[in-house]
């Protein structure tokens, strides 16, 4: 009887010792790391955190970024044209990170899936997300 209670005692431990030790082991996934130019250097920046949904067809219009953007799609796939360089798709899951200074558009190219995305922007205080061009 004794050995059962020391044995069960031990058991709770180790279950306890294993919770533990998941809640602090959880750590967060890279999705994306790339060294940028092109970033502010005042001596204060503004962060904008933006979300965007795209209904099938839809696109962007054609514009540039003062900055760079880093885009993650949490639904859907989007495609990313930028003037000079091949098309990209990024899915659900993915991020990527557009120039500043390049002309370029997106779109949903789905006939049926809405695509969702949420866009991080870093730039000099007042800074207008982007500029939009004339084609």
């Amino acid at each position: 009887m004794r050995y059962l209670r020391t044995s069960g005692l031990a058991l709770i431990g180790l279950f306890v010792s294993l919770a533990a030790s998941a809640q602090e082991s959880a750590k967060p996934i890279v999705v994306l790391k790339e060294v940028l130019a092109g970033m502010p250097k005042g001596d204060k920046q503004e962060v904008q955190v933006l979300t965007a949904s795209f209904t099938p067809g839809q696109r962007t219009v054609f514009h540039t970024h003062r900055f760079p953007v880093t885009v993650y799609i949490l639904e859907g796939a989007f495609t990313l044209e930028m003037e000079g360089r091949p098309s990209i798709t990024i899915t659900a899951g993915q991020s990527i990170v557009e120039p500043p200074g390049v002309r370029m558009t997106g779109y949903n190219r789905s006939a049926t899936d809405l695509i969702r995305l949420v866009i991080f922007y870093v730039g000099d205080p007042g800074t207008p997300f982007l500029d939009i061009l004339h084609q």
